[in-house]
């Protein structure tokens, strides 16, 4: 048969895909109806409600803010203060998760060695990635609420400590997949030169893995600056404080301002972080031709 008279095959039909997808969907919708709390007739009200607050935050970032529920003005707080005292919480928010992402990286740096599974045996990688998936397991705040603050009472400390070890478990993982991604070449040439333990860890495996555990903690310092922002409504420091103030007195032009402040250092950190994400994984020359 020549290709001129060759029939195409027949494409296979696509009404069995078609059909699991509006079964997915209405799924989804019963399952959405199904919710016994959800008052779904007050959905039109949305986004006249999200205006609403968006025109006070907005008001409040523009303009006075120091108004309480029954509308008198805080007379010990002027304008700028205001605005001082969002920024000195928000930096100690990027503190806290500093903090934080230095105990998480200089603690699960050295034990995602004994958790790969190139560079030690079962019986030890075992416990120890049992030990990071336990504490990934456990959010920020509930290590706060339990474990730091009747250690270190109501400061920054406690949720400095709840981010440091929950970093842990995360960067713990990112790390030994990342040893166990590596190139196997140098290091069966150290191990045919006869190094030991120690010299093949020092001379074939982290060289390659140090560039992208660099980005992986600072990937994680920003991660850490949102957990550190939520962990100040439970007293345990940073910008939450003022979370916990807006949400008890629905005082939303402070949310104005302190929203405002969070996007301004998130964004700025993001970038930064990102300047030197590049610089590392592709060197100057790269980190110059994206400028």
């Amino acid at each position: 048969m020549s290709l001129a008279t060759a029939t195409r095959p027949k494409p296979p039909p696509k009404w069995p895909y078609t059909a699991a997808g509006l079964a997915l969907i209405c799924v989804v919708l019963a399952a959405g109806w199904s919710l016994e709390d959800a008052k779904w007739e007050r959905l039109p009200q949305f986004p006249g409600a999200i205006w609403q607050y968006a025109a006070q935050m907005i008001d409040g970032v523009l303009t006075w803010p120091g108004a309480h529920p029954d509308g008198q003005a805080d007379p010990d707080l002027t304008y700028g203060d205001w605005w001082l005292q969002a920024l000195k919480l928000m930096g100690e928010s990027v503190a806290l998760a500093w903090i934080g992402t230095c105990v998480g990286a200089l603690v699960s740096f050295p034990l995602a060695f004994l958790a790969a599974s190139n560079t030690a045996p079962w019986f030890v990688r075992m416990p120890v990635r049992t030990f990071f998936n336990a504490i990934r397991a456990v959010p920020e705040i509930l290590l706060a609420v339990i474990v730091m603050l009747p250690l270190f009472g109501l400061n920054p400390m406690a949720g400095a400590m709840a981010i440091g070890i929950h970093s842990i478990g995360s960067l713990g993982k990112l790390t030994l997949e990342s040893i166990e991604a590596i190139d196997p070449g140098p290091v069966e040439a150290v191990v045919a030169a006869g190094a030991t333990w120690w010299q093949r860890i020092r001379t074939a495996v982290i060289p390659q893995l140090l560039p992208e555990t660099v980005a992986f903690w600072l990937y994680r310092f920003e991660v850490n600056i949102r957990a550190s922002a939520i962990l100040g409504v439970v007293s345990a420091g940073g910008i939450g404080a003022l979370l916990n103030r807006v949400l008890r007195g629905r005082e939303w032009e402070w949310g104005g301002i302190m929203l405002v402040v969070i996007i301004f250092v998130t964004i700025l950190v993001d970038q930064l972080s990102a300047a030197l994400r590049h610089r590392i994984l592709h060197g100057a020359e790269a980190t110059a031709v994206a400028a």
